[in-house]
């Protein structure tokens, strides 16, 4: 197996778990190798040595720029897509010229858009908006290995709990010092799943050879802003009583605010249930408790 953005909060998981299971991985990497498991690509310039995949069962795919932590500038829009795009493209071109049967790719929620207060799962329309229209790019580009007979998978990852980063390395810092917030009018649901869950579910993705197109990576019980803030504040300890109004946020944030705090994405996992997947951490209060809330 090779793993692409290995070294991220979900690569590098799913690269620790694979391996203490003794799964081989290969990891591609953008720097000179200096480790046996390691095969150098560039995607920027379209570098990858197809013999590098040769024998390998599965590609994943987890390459992209942080979506979250700052404002998206014109020039920072551009590197969400190219850093998600084109290392796709490049995968998906050498999948297909070497047969690997199974490519892995990564998505995001936010090709539903804002969905409001309505459950939606992968049978849903693309929404509006710049993430909507990267998702859609995103997932597009995993288009010649798909004509070239792998099976295509592609994530669309929610908000990822764990204790080693992702929304809770942002937020637990302010909740901790009694700085937590609800966003807007906390009404908008958030779609979270726990970092274990999410690399449990991408092993089982891997095993089940039926499953293909779209599979949303969240878990059972998504939540309103205003419920995870006080689940949260509830875990820390610490009371969540504030409130940034969304013409506060917006200024701050830009499009991020509008796009990924004050939209509602109730997102549920329709394909991973259906196919018989069970959850560790099926509530909030669960998968905090798992991700060291206090």
């Amino acid at each position: 197996m090779a793993v692409a953005g290995s070294s991220g909060l979900i690569g590098s998981a799913l690269t620790a778990v694979l391996r203490a299971s003794d799964q081989p991985v290969l990891r591609l990497v953008r720097h000179a190798p200096n480790q046996p498991d390691q095969r150098f690509w560039n995607p920027d310039v379209g570098q990858l040595d197809p013999a590098a995949l040769q024998g390998v069962s599965a590609v994943v795919n987890l390459c992209g720029a942080p979506i979250a932590g700052q404002r998206w500038s014109g020039s920072y829009k551009q590197l969400l897509r190219d850093s998600r795009i084109g290392p796709t493209e490049v995968l998906a071109a050498a999948c297909a010229r070497v047969g690997v049967p199974t490519l892995i790719n990564g998505s995001a929620i936010g090709y539903y858009g804002d969905t409001g207060a309505t459950p939606v799962d992968e049978t849903a329309p693309a929404g509006s908006g710049f993430l909507a229209g990267l998702c859609r790019d995103w997932e597009a580009a995993t288009a010649p290995a798909a004509a070239a007979g792998t099976r295509v998978v592609t994530v669309r990852t929610g908000h990822v709990l764990s204790a080693t980063g992702g929304l809770l390395g942002r937020l637990r810092p302010l909740f901790a010092l009694g700085l937590g917030a609800r966003f807007g009018n906390g009404r908008q649901y958030l779609s979270w799943i726990s970092l274990e869950d999410a690399v449990r579910a991408l092993r089982f993705v891997l095993t089940e050879d039926t499953m293909a197109g779209p599979v949303n990576l969240t878990g059972p019980a998504p939540v309103s802003n205003a419920e995870f803030t006080a689940a949260l504040g509830r875990a820390v300890h610490r009371p969540a009583l504030l409130r940034v109004p969304g013409f506060a946020a917006k200024p701050l944030l830009g499009e991020f605010a509008e796009e990924g705090l004050l939209i509602g994405q109730r997102v549920t996992p329709g394909a991973l249930t259906g196919a018989g997947f069970a959850f560790h951490h099926s509530t909030l209060d669960r998968a905090l408790a798992y991700a060291g809330g206090d």
